[in-house]
């Protein structure tokens, strides 16, 4: 048996086949799929995360979605919006948003923080060029937005803005070329 070189980590593929990778070569991969992100930022990042597994866990061996996992939390933590596999279906064309959440990421500024985020959260999606980019959670969000219990006339009212500005920013988008929309 051939020993591992001590900069590396034995990645189990889907497959069940284990792939020797560095940190740098890791690193190669995310970059190539993530375009939009800064290279040295997602760099560092994967650098931790191996750092993370390798010494503080002192694993040889971790599955591509273990790594994948703490990479997406490492990023988040230093702000950056990452679509997990939760929240997307890239093999149908798909990508869902949760307005609920956004809706909270907003708690207690209302509308004045929303809007902006919204819009935030649609141009991340459509950088992934999909079909279909579906908003879920409308009647939540609107009564978290509203400070409602029971649907009203405001909340009718919200709701058919936040439509309506949907729709505005899609058409405002360069890379919005075929894609549907869908407010659920």
């Amino acid at each position: 048996m051939i020993a591992l070189h001590t900069d590396c980590l034995l990645f189990q593929l889907a497959t069940g086949e284990s792939v020797p990778c560095s940190a740098e070569m890791i690193s190669v991969e995310v970059i190539g799929d993530s375009h939009w992100l800064e290279p040295d930022v997602l760099r560092h990042a994967a650098a931790s995360v191996f750092h993370y597994f390798k010494n503080e866990l002192a694993r040889e061996t971790v599955t591509v979605g273990e790594f994948s996992v703490a990479l997406e939390k490492v990023l988040r933590h230093l702000g950056l919006t990452i679509c997990t596999g939760e929240a997307k279906n890239l093999d149908a064309g798909i990508i869902d948003a949760d307005l609920r959440q956004l809706a909270n990421e907003a708690a207690g500024s209302h509308e004045l923080f929303f809007y902006p985020r919204l819009r935030k959260e649609l141009r991340t999606q459509l950088r992934l060029a999909p079909r279909v980019v579906r908003f879920r959670g409308l009647r939540g969000c609107v009564k978290q937005l509203a400070g409602a219990r029971r649907w009203s006339d405001r909340c009718e009212e919200l709701q058919t803005q936040i439509v309506a500005y949907l729709r505005q920013c899609l058409t405002a988008e360069t890379e919005q070329a075929h894609c549907a929309l869908v407010v659920e």
